[in-house]
């Protein structure tokens, strides 16, 4: 009767959140008050993908979800993004019958990293994709190392687990484990042998704490790692990256199928793989998931083309409290070598709760805006003094840069000069607050 009762009620307050405009976690939530442990009690499919993460879980899943249903594959999955417990309690509960069983082939889950180990109290995950970890939202998540510690508790042995090969935090999971797979970029010409960035969180390794080398780095702490004291490296990898090139924009997995790039990022093409690994596991043909994946264009509002004047623009969403999505975003931005203006706007640091915590500006690799294709450095919203003064301590050159409190006043004088490409940068808070501004392609 309570799981009856549950799934009732989670569907008549979705109907209801829906009429209002509401999210997807309230119905989920009113459920697990009513039945905590009702999903132990649904039946679910034989197969469970979860995939969770620092960055990428979103775009990662829309494109998984994807490529399965093109394999034939029924699914459920939460493509809203609501990723902790009450979200994936909503989804489950609207995919299910009465009775509480789930009839699609696969059950795929978004999981915030931090909450995964109470979605999965309930019912493991036969595959599990993890991306990577980061410094993320420090107000909430602390440190890398503490996430790694919050997803720990996920983990089973009953899963199989899909990881990123270079991400040395990552491979701990995967230490002496035989139902590992490995996904990870070969050397290619865009490597670099020596660090970028404002701090190194590779620098030491994360098993023993003693020095960490490289061989070469993809981006980032993200790369071909080693420790000479214990021994951790980047394992073989199953699945990878075996030839890239990016002014062709295509990359090729295991020697054999080609995908081509809508979105030109290194920091992209991890999604692609990981989406690749996992469908291929359960059994889509590499070709399949390389036809589906080729010229992509996330659903999500990830990437959006947009006029301002004479501009030519590319919106870039980039996490605030996140400083390897904003370092990606500007290298993609000084990637085209060709004369642009760059708009960073900070106007709420989160969409969910209140902060004016800005300390992770200074995690931040603005160096990359000191290349001279970028001409203008536009610094916009409530927090553009913190802006300002975080890049008075980078290599970027004063008179690039402009300060605008008014994000609307630097749309403005945009608008009425210059043509060149105009990349924002931005998080979701505050993408409204630009978009508003231009016309959307």
């Amino acid at each position: 009767m309570r799981k009856f009762l549950a799934i009732l009620i989670c569907r008549i307050l979705t109907v209801v959140g829906k009429l209002m405009g509401k999210g997807t976690s309230l119905p989920g939530g009113f459920a697990l008050k009513v039945c905590p442990d009702i999903l132990r009690r649904i039946q679910k499919p034989p197969v469970i993908i979860a995939v969770t993460g620092s960055n990428g879980k979103t775009s990662t899943v829309e494109m998984i979800a994807s490529v399965l249903k093109a394999g034939g594959k029924t699914i459920a999955y939460n493509a809203e993004g609501s990723n902790q417990i009450e979200g994936v309690t909503t989804m489950i509960l609207n995919s299910c019958t009465w009775s509480g069983k789930m009839k699609q082939d696969i059950l795929l889950i978004e999981s915030d990293e931090r909450y995964a180990k109470f979605t999965f109290k309930w019912f493991h995950p036969t595959h599990y994709v993890m991306t990577n970890l980061y410094r993320d939202q420090l107000t909430r998540n602390a440190h890398p190392e503490w996430v790694f510690h919050a997803i720990e508790e996920s983990v089973f042995p009953d899963t199989k687990l899909l990881l990123n090969a270079d991400d040395p935090q990552l491979s701990l999971f995967g230490q002496d484990r035989d139902n590992v797979v490995w996904f990870g970029l070969e050397h290619n010409q865009y490597d670099s042998e020596i660090f970028h960035g404002a701090y190194h969180d590779g620098a030491v390794c994360p098993r023993c704490g003693k020095t960490m080398e490289y061989d070469y780095y993809h981006y980032n702490h993200i790369g071909k790692f080693s420790c000479p004291s214990c021994g951790l490296k980047r394992q073989d990898t199953a699945y990878s990256v075996t030839d890239l090139n990016l002014e062709e924009s295509r990359i090729v997995i295991n020697g054999k199928d080609t995908i081509s790039l809508a979105f030109r990022s290194i920091y992209n093409i991890y999604n692609i793989l990981a989406t690749y690994a996992v469908c291929h596991e359960v059994g889509i043909p590499g070709e399949v998931a390389a036809q589906v994946m080729s010229n992509y264009i996330l659903k999500n509002g990830r990437l959006i083309s947009f006029t301002l004047g004479e501009h030519p623009g590319t919106f870039l969403i980039s996490k605030h409290e996140n400083s390897v999505s904003y370092d990606m975003s500007f290298r993609y931005a000084v990637m085209e070598k060709k004369p642009c203006t760059v708009v960073v706007i900070v106007d709420a640091v989160s969409r969910k709760y209140f902060t004016s915590e800005t300390s992770w500006l200074w995690d931040i690799h603005f160096d990359w805006l000191e290349d001279p294709c970028v001409k203008q450095v536009y610094l916009c919203g409530k927090y553009c003094n913190d802006l300002a003064l975080r890049l008075s301590f980078s290599q970027v050159s004063p008179g690039k840069i402009r300060v605008f409190p008014d994000i609307d006043a630097a749309c403005e004088e945009l608008r009425n000069k210059g043509s060149e490409q105009v990349y924002a940068v931005t998080c979701f808070s505050d993408r409204m607050k630009f978009l508003s501004n231009v016309t959307v392609k």
